[in-house]
């Protein structure tokens, strides 16, 4: 199983969010590209990122620094946040982006979708659904849907989507342990390589996702917090 430590950008800053709530925006590092440096030390291969401003503006706007860490901490970047076209997934690859996730757009444009996977390949795209209480949030975290999680799942994989990020919102920022019930529904519902986000607290977490069999952990606020130590993580991770 993959860790992937999370940076969450907005106004340029490195934040953390409780349950996607934008009011309680904290800043969690004061280097963005320090923070990168530090999680390939601890032998990370990926980074998540995520533009938070664009996510709810619709469009790229910190796209300066996630071109920056693709170019220069030597991790690949996997970046979700404002990607709502063909031309902003291809802006990003040009520019060392790695994997590019699509979240709103999967709901409101699913079409879209299917479209990137056929452009860019299946390995370089990935759908996040992020969900309260089952149902689908778009518009970061902003609107929510009468789109089920599982229904929405099972659409993308049609589409040809390997990649699946889910978030229980409600967990997210909560370092109270990821939603291993909706996570086994998920794996059982789709044959997609499926990640964990939200709530992952400590390597407790991690061996409970690792013996489910996901793909990969997201691990944010645990790691700023001190609850996970990274190195540790990837080491107990590893096959």
């Amino acid at each position: 199983m993959l860790i992937f430590p999370a940076i969450d950008i907005k106004n340029a800053q490195c934040v953390r969010l409780y349950q996607g709530d934008f009011a309680t925006a904290e800043q969690v590092a004061a280097d963005y590209m320090q923070t990168a440096h530090s999680f390939k030390a601890a032998g990370c291969e990926w980074i998540h990122m995520v533009d938070l401003d664009g996510s709810v503006e619709g469009k790229r706007v910190n796209a300066d620094i996630f071109s920056h860490v693709a170019r220069e901490s030597g991790l690949q970047v996997e970046l979700g946040g404002g990607i709502r076209t063909l031309e902003d997934a291809a802006y990003y690859f040009e520019r060392g982006v790695a994997r590019v996730i699509f979240g709103s757009a999967a709901v409101q444009n699913p079409a879209l979708v299917g479209q990137a996977v056929k452009a860019f390949g299946a390995a370089r795209v990935a759908v996040g659904i992020d969900a309260k209480n089952g149902l689908v949030a778009t518009r970061g975290w902003l609107d929510t849907s009468e789109v089920t999680y599982l229904d929405l799942a099972a659409r993308m994989e049609q589409l040809g989507v390997a990649h699946i990020i889910y978030t229980d919102i409600s967990k997210d920022g909560m370092l109270n342990g990821p939603n291993l019930a909706h996570l086994q529904a998920l794996q059982a519902h789709v044959r997609c390589r499926v990640t964990a986000s939200g709530g992952i607290t400590n390597l407790g977490d991690i061996a409970a996702l690792r013996s489910a069999g996901l793909y990969a952990a997201i691990c944010g606020r645990s790691i700023y917090a001190g609850t996970l130590d990274l190195r540790a993580a990837v080491l107990s991770s590893a096959p």
